[in-house]
């Protein structure tokens, strides 16, 4: 299972804690890392049992999961840029008058009135998802959709594509095979996203790549791995340092 797919079929619990609990290892829901069990892991002359050397990996690599869910796409997580930096000063601890001196807003009034409105958010999202998860027990003709991409750039329809429709764009464009080449680049931007989504799992997680590495592996898919690079990039699947020297599969 993908970790996009792992992260957002997580239980309240799990994404609290960055991480879920499998047979044998831990996996981290924000990157993918595990952690195998019954293994002691050394790290600055201190042991970690593999529990508390996941949650130690989520502290060093993603700062705190609060940290690694509120810096995601706005558009994953329903927040305006005024809501974000809210949260983000409540969570270090600031009080009102702290707030409304850094932000340089209204009065401390003012910003009570910010934590009633994110309040609200709050209780709205309870009933809504309750009310989703009891619809799941009723309604028998809703389609499969793919999980959202946890870096996604560009949220709006072209991500609603279900199982049946990145079967069949596979089949079209990947017709040898999803390890085979790609025959044309779609010029559909749903199906240009569906054609990403095979191409990206033929990188690894936590490698770095050069640019040479990357269009190495490109050419292998399309003689125009240029554009396939730009597209890559442009929706969130691949990350790179500004000067092209580094590039990475984003998590």
């Amino acid at each position: 299972m993908e970790i996009s797919e792992l992260f957002w079929n997580a239980g309240d619990n799990q994404l609290r804690q960055g991480y879920m609990e499998e047979k044998e290892v831990f996996v981290c829901l924000l990157c993918g890392e595990q952690v195998e069990k019954g293994l002691i892991y050394p790290e600055n002359n201190v042991l970690y049992e593999a529990e508390r050397y996941m949650k130690r990996h989520i502290e060093t690599e993603h700062g705190s999961v609060f940290h690694y869910l509120i810096g995601l796409n706005k558009k994953l997580t329903g927040l305006t840029d005024h809501q974000n930096s809210l949260l983000r000063l409540f969570y270090e601890g600031k009080n009102d008058a702290e707030i409304q001196l850094e932000l340089n807003i209204g009065s401390a009034s003012t910003i009570r009135n910010h934590r009633f409105v994110l309040k609200e958010k709050e209780r709205q999202a309870k009933i809504f998802l309750t009310m989703m998860e009891l619809l799941k027990e009723k309604d028998d003709h809703a389609p499969t959709f793919l999980p959202l991409h946890k870096n996604a750039t560009m949220v709006d329809d072209r991500y609603n594509i279900t199982t049946e429709e990145q079967q069949e764009v596979e089949k079209k464009f990947f017709p040898a095979g999803i390890d085979g080449p790609l025959v044309k680049f779609p010029k559909k931007e749903k199906q240009k996203l569906a054609t990403l989504r095979v191409i990206i799992k033929r990188f690894e997680l936590e490698r770095i790549y050069s640019e040479k590495e990357i269009n190495e592996v490109l050419k292998n898919v399309y003689a125009d791995f240029v554009t396939l690079r730009r597209y890559l990039i442009e929706y969130g699947f691949l990350d790179r340092k500004d000067d092209g020297s580094a590039y990475w599969v984003k998590n």
